[in-house]
């Protein structure tokens, strides 16, 4: 056959890719909008002396030369513990909920906590409630309340929205995020939502929003004043409070 005996046996070694392939995925999860060149320009520049045409055949065997659609994508979030508080103000939570009327039409609630004492500072309750109306039921709050250092919240599009980003920037308040698909980051509303849902949503059937909003208002006061909690020693989120201010009022006649 004229073929040399070498050549009969002989056995293609390719180079290991897997260095390229994590380099490539790396790149993406920082860069998914990056074609071939883009990312072939950021591993020269960090110090990778791969060949292009190397580099081409692993991102096309990865099918990363085919259009691709991803999502957005929100920023990692950084777990913020749940913390002891000593006084009021200090951290709210807000979650959303849903459930339906009698005839079947969904509504949302917005519930607003305070997590020093459990205190439920209001309900919002429409059928959409947009991240300007999250905006106006916090104004509303803080006209009488004063504004929190920090609030608590997971990541819908109402609380990653823009708006009430420059809000609370402008008022100088924390907004920290839960991290994707950890609820107890949020725990207190989170263990708050559970007791709302079984003592009233699940409780009575609603035929209007201004049903809802009536025992929603009832069911806060009730809650506020007259539920003791074991957390609290027994005692209701606004017996807490008063014994936080006496204490306080108690420390700064001492201390003049």
């Amino acid at each position: 056959m004229k073929m040399a005996r070498s050549l009969f046996y002989y056995q293609h070694q390719r180079e290991d890719d897997s260095a390229i392939i994590d380099a490539l995925h790396t790149l993406l999860e920082k860069h998914p909008r990056y074609g071939f060149w883009a990312l072939f320009d950021r591993l020269r520049r960090k110090g990778f002396g791969w060949n292009h045409k190397r580099v081409y055949r692993v991102y096309k065997a990865l099918g990363l030369n085919l259009r691709r659609k991803t999502k957005k994508r929100i920023p990692a979030r950084i777990k913020q513990p749940l913390l002891q508080l000593t006084d009021p103000n200090r951290v709210w939570s807000m979650d959303f909920m849903s459930d339906s009327l009698y005839s079947g039409r969904r509504y949302r609630l917005l519930n607003v906590i305070d997590e020093f004492n459990r205190e439920l500072l209001d309900v919002e309750v429409d059928t959409s409630l947009p991240a300007i109306r999250v905006i106006k039921t916090l104004e509303r709050i803080c006209d009488w309340r004063g504004n929190p250092t920090a609030i608590r919240v997971d990541n819908g599009p109402e609380f990653i929205s823009h708006k009430l980003a420059q809000w609370c920037e402008i008022r100088k308040i924390d907004l920290q995020f839960n991290r994707p698909g950890t609820p107890t980051d949020n725990a207190r509303v989170e263990r708050f939502n559970g007791s709302f849902r079984r003592e009233l949503l699940d409780a009575y059937l609603f035929n209007s929003l201004s049903e809802v909003r009536m025992m929603a208002e009832e069911w806060m006061i009730d809650y506020n004043t007259e539920r003791s909690h074991d957390a609290l020693g027994k005692l209701t989120p606004i017996e807490f409070l008063e014994r936080y201010n006496q204490e306080t009022e108690k420390v700064t006649l001492l201390t003049v």
